[in-house]
Parts: C-alpha cells; sequence; structure tokens
C-alpha cells in the first residue's frame, strides 16, 4: 500500500475479492495482501467496552483528529434458520462464542477488525413480548416523496470493517462455519444451523480508492473524472470530526438495552455523469458544502484542508435565504438537524461497486431511529422547494441520489448481542 503501480493493482484487486467473497477470494487475499502483521487481540473480550458501536478509540485519526474509518467493509444481511421465536439458549452460546472468536482472533481496529451485530423489526416480530419504550427501532420506510425503496426485512445485520480484506473474509468464512483457524487460532463456532446469509454488500472508504475501482461501473463517465486523492465516489471528505456525533450522543442511555443505539442502512445508487461532465467545480463545491464554500474558495481538492470541520456552522448561513438565491448545499441543509449545535447522527458510510454500479451504503448509528428521519428530512429540505430551488435541482446532491433500499437495527449491548429477547428484563 504504498502509492506503487504494483500497490495500487493489489489494493484493487483485494477490493474486488472482497466484493467476490467466498473461499477462492480469501485464498487470492491470502497471497495479495501482508498476513503476519495483523495481530491478534490486545484485550481479552471481557476488557472491551459494553457498547458494540464503541469503536472510535480504537480506529486510527488524521492529523486534524478526524477518524479514518476501515478501509473494507462488509453488509452480512442475515435470515434465522427457525420458524418461531430465537429461543433456544444453546443458540446463544453458539453465537456468542462465534463472536468471541473474531474479538480473540484480532486486535479491535483498523489494524484488525472491528464489528458490530443489529437486529430487524422482523426479527423482534418472532416474539409476543414487545420491544421496551427505551428503543425506537420502526419498519423501514421511504422518506421522501421522490423515492421509492425496497424495504429490507432481514432478521440480522453484521457489520464487518478492516484495513485488510483478507480479515474481513475470514471473519465471514469464519462466522459461515467455514474455517477451522483464523488467525492462528481455532475457531470456536458458528452461525451454522442458526442464521443464513441471504445477502452481502461490500464497499471501501478511504483516499484514492474511488478513482481506483471507477473504471467501467455504472453511474461513472467513462472518463473516469473522479479525483485522485477523493476518499468517495462525489469528490469530497465527509465524517469530519465536528460534523459527527459522538458515540455518547448516539447511545441508548435508558432500560434493558442501555449502552446499545440503532443502524439506520440506505443502499443509494450514485448518478454522476451531470456531476463531472456538466458541473463546474464550484457547482460541486455549492452543492455540497455551501455556496459560500464556493464563493470564497474555502475547499481544496477533496477538502482536507478543512480540518476538522466543514465550517458549516461558521460559514454556510441560512439554508432557506440559500434556497432562495437558487442553490442549497447538502451539508448546509443537514446541518439543520443539529440539537443544542451537536450533530445527532454518527456516520459510517462507505462506496461500494457491487453489480458494477457506483453506490453508497450509508449506515449512520442514532440514538433512535427518529434521530435519522429528522436528519433526513433536513438533508431533503422538502421545506426549502417553494422558492426558485426545484425539488432536486440545485437542491444539495439529490439529483444525483436514489435510494434503493432501506432499513432499521437495533446494535444491542454486547452482553445481549446474541440473539436478545425484546425485553430481556422480563424475560
Amino acid at each position: 500500500m504504498n502509492g506503487s503501480d504494483r500497490g495500487l493493482s493489489r489494493r484493487a484487486f483485494v477490493r474486488s475479492a472482497v466484493a467476490i467473497g467466498g473461499a477462492s477470494a480469501l485464498a487470492a487475499c491470502l497471497q495479495r495482501e501482508e498476513t503476519e502483521d495483523v495481530p491478534q487481540a490486545a484485550l481479552s473480550p471481557a476488557e472491551l467496552p459494553d457498547r458494540q458501536h464503541a469503536w472510535n478509540e480504537f480506529l486510527a485519526t488524521d492529523d486534524h483528529g478526524n477518524i479514518e474509518p476501515p478501509e473494507h467493509h462488509l453488509l452480512l444481511g442475515l435470515e434465522y434458520v427457525g420458524d418461531g421465536p430465537a429461543d433456544a439458549d444453546g443458540e446463544r452460546e453458539q453465537l456468542e462464542a462465534a463472536f468471541r472468536t473474531l474479538e480473540t482472533a484480532y486486535k479491535r481496529g483498523n489494524e484488525g477488525l472491528a464489528f458490530t451485530i443489529g437486529y430487524g423489526p422482523a426479527y423482534f416480530d418472532r416474539f409476543e413480548a414487545d420491544l421496551p419504550e427505551s428503543v425506537d427501532l420502526p419498519d423501514p420506510e421511504a422518506l421522501a416523496p421522490i423515492e421509492d425503496p425496497e424495504l429490507d426485512e432481514y432478521d440480522a445485520l453484521v457489520h464487518l470493517a478492516s484495513d485488510y480484506g483478507h480479515v474481513t473474509l475470514s471473519a465471514e468464512e469464519a462466522l459461515k462455519g467455514e474455517l477451522e483457524e483464523i488467525n492462528g487460532l481455532e475457531v470456536e463456532d458458528s452461525f451454522e444451523g442458526v442464521f443464513d446469509v441471504a445477502e452481502r454488500r461490500a464497499g471501501f472508504i478511504g483516499s484514492g480508492l474511488p478513482a481506483e475501482r471507477q473504471s467501467g461501473v455504472s453511474g461513472i463517465p467513462d472518463s473516469e473524472p473522479v479525483p485522485e486523492d477523493a476518499p468517495m465516489f462525489m469528490g469530497f471528505k465527509s465524517g469530519f470530526r465536528k460534523t459527527q456525533a459522538s458515540e455518547d450522543r448516539v447511545t441508548i442511555q435508558d432500560g434493558p438495552f442501555a449502552s446499545g443505539t440503532t443502524i439506520h442502512l440506505s443502499k443509494i445508487r450514485l448518478h454522476l455523469h451531470q456531476w463531472y461532465e456538466q458541473d463546474s467545480r464550484d457547482i460541486r463545491v455549492s452543492k455540497m458544502f455551501s455556496p459560500t464554500h464556493a464563493d470564497e474558495g474555502l475547499v481544496d481538492g477533496a477538502g482536507d484542508n478543512l480540518g476538522d470541520s466543514s465550517r458549516i456552522a461558521e460559514v454556510g448561513g441560512d439554508a432557506a435565504e440559500a434556497a432562495r438565491r437558487g442553490t442549497v448545499g447538502h451539508a448546509q441543509k443537514a446541518a439543520r438537524a443539529r440539537e443544542d449545535g451537536e450533530p445527532i447522527i454518527l456516520r459510517r458510510d462507505f462506496d461500494s461497486t457491487d453489480d458494477d454500479a457506483a453506490a453508497t451504503h450509508f449506515l449512520s448509528l442514532q440514538r433512535s431511529i427518529a434521530d435519522f428521519v429528522k436528519t433526513r428530512e433536513a438533508m431533503t429540505g422538502s421545506d426549502l422547494t417553494e422558492g426558485s430551488v426545484s425539488s432536486r435541482t440545485n437542491n444539495g446532491i439529490l439529483q444525483y441520489i436514489r435510494v434503493r433500499n432501506r432499513a432499521n437495527y437495533l446494535v444491542p449491548p454486547r452482553g445481549l448481542r446474541a440473539l436478545p429477547e425484546p425485553n430481556p428484563d422480563s424475560a
């Protein structure tokens, strides 16, 4: 990964292998990547935080304190094999052993593995008892008149992330019961007989990675214009430290699922022909950030010069006024959903070329799904479209994206992550 042609080719190969999956892809990754440098766990499972989503303290950061997410990501949509409620203690012990295997085999973080498991409304509908009032987990739904997404109904979702493609693939194969050993340790148990993997989605994020993957991908112009330093297909940095909610802010505070969180997951197709072939850079900056960012030349390259903040709160100005003048920025609109000046969702999204189409898997963490809905409504900006801004054109980035799937999940604390009851206190 030293930036040489050979290194770039290897990185592109590994990302393709992660997208394909399976034993042959894993074997190929093991041949291409350095495996001896992947550390086993520094902490025992008992020493890890109770929050499954407590990743930040274990992840790399840049010079400005922004989190640098792992390069490779896998999402596994799971279906419970049984017909009724998941109530077998043996199954819970089996799953917990599988999770402990991963936690012991790999150090938590970029150089090892970070992962979570969440459970959807379809899983909890198997039980007679209801989720407690402290948990907000509605069925997914379309969140704007302009979208008609497929609504995922998987029982559970596993999110695997690492800087090494072979680590995510090894974790997947171990969970499926296809490996006896992982990173030098015996695999204790797996999902076999409890969950089937119904769908897998793969992706990547990081400087230069989208540019390597753009050739021949639907939604990207043939001229291959994605900037070489861009961490995502739309060309700009996201996830600035001051535009992200803290892990504390997205953590459920009360009830049996305290220390848990919720996930909203959207699969978004990108259509970037106009974005790159017709829109000027100033227009792209205006639509992604705000017109002021473009007018004052605040964004260099992908935006690394902005430091730890998009500067929306500082210079973005009033979104309604910008809309009346003709263009309002995506970040400018989304910032309206803040509470007490602070963001309310934590984004862990990444790009994808699944099915040879440019896409973003928008994965966000929030205390309640209502927090995501509030943020999404602010980003859609329907309340701003009565002036000179149409419902899509010059309204942030709406005209370049199509929401194809939506899903909601509850991520329990680690102590309840293996087939939780909907109301553990009463169980």
